[in-house]
């Protein structure tokens, strides 16, 4: 299975602008621009490629979380899974990712606490963005909803 992306850039890092798009069209033409990379806190001039990681990793997190529910006998009823990328300036110039900070509230009747944290934590460490994104930090905070 191969999934993929193009990405089309014109002109220089700073003044230049880009498009995006995605074989499932979900992204078509899309724009990004340094300012939306590195400048715009608030997200809404466009989006970036640390926003769609950040996408991709809680996606990923959330349907791996529930297939291991699912075999423990205790689907859930809802994942809601964010994921919080953080870039910052490296020496020597340039940017680097240094971590995925995961956030979860699940709704999984019939899950212990315990359970829900262990199974949480297996996923966590076991979805294939998790893996690929071994050398970052991945944290996860895990809470199951009243």
């Amino acid at each position: 299975m191969k999934r993929h992306a193009t990405a089309i850039w014109k002109g220089t890092l700073k003044e230049g602008t880009g498009t995006l798009d995605t074989q499932s069209g979900a992204l078509q033409n899309h724009g990004y621009s340094f300012k939306a990379r590195f400048e715009d806190e608030s997200g809404k001039s466009g989006t970036n490629p640390e926003e769609l990681l950040a996408a991709a990793h809680a996606g990923c997190f959330a349907m791996q979380l529930s297939a291991m529910l699912a075999d423990n006998g205790t689907p859930a009823d809802k994942l809601d899974a964010k994921a919080v990328v953080t870039v910052e300036p490296k020496d020597g110039g340039g940017f680097k990712v240094t971590s995925s900070a995961l956030t979860l509230v699940g709704k999984v009747p019939g899950a212990s606490e315990a359970d829900f944290q262990s199974i949480a934590t297996k996923a966590k460490e076991s979805c294939p963005l998790s893996v690929a994104l071994g050398a970052i930090d991945i944290s996860l905070d895990a809470s199951l909803e009243a």
